[in-house]
């Protein structure tokens, strides 16, 4: 079955920089999207950024814009979000998720990874 395994989560300090790892397995990911999605305490989960896999297309959330970067090694299967410039507001479960690119809606999820930003 499709497993979706994020690592990468610590504790940094304001302005430092984090590289959170999906390793994806379980299918072929050719025709799919790949995305990051992050839930603060208390607060919804909000969208992060996403990746076609074949193309390499790229979009991302407000929040982020500039400061985050999202790739995939197809070798290995794996989708990274770089984060630099962190802030404590980035402080959340970072989780990964698949859709069919045709879809509107991620249909695997990963376990999650917790960041904190604070000194």
């Amino acid at each position: 079955q499709v497993q979706l395994v994020e690592s990468g989560g610590e504790l940094v300090q304001p302005g430092g920089s984090l590289r959170l790892s999906c390793a994806a397995s379980g299918r072929t990911f050719s025709s799919y999207a790949m995305g990051w999605f992050r839930q603060a305490p208390g607060k919804e989960r909000d969208f992060v950024a996403q990746i076609t896999w074949s193309e390499g297309n790229t979009y991302y959330g407000d929040s982020v814009k500039g400061r985050f970067t999202i790739s995939r090694d197809k070798a290995k299967n794996t989708v990274y979000l770089q984060m630099n410039s962190l802030k404590p507001e980035d402080t959340a479960v970072y989780y990964c998720a698949a859709r069919p690119a045709i879809s509107a809606t991620y249909t695997y999820w990963g376990q999650g990874t917790q960041v904190t930003v604070s000194s």
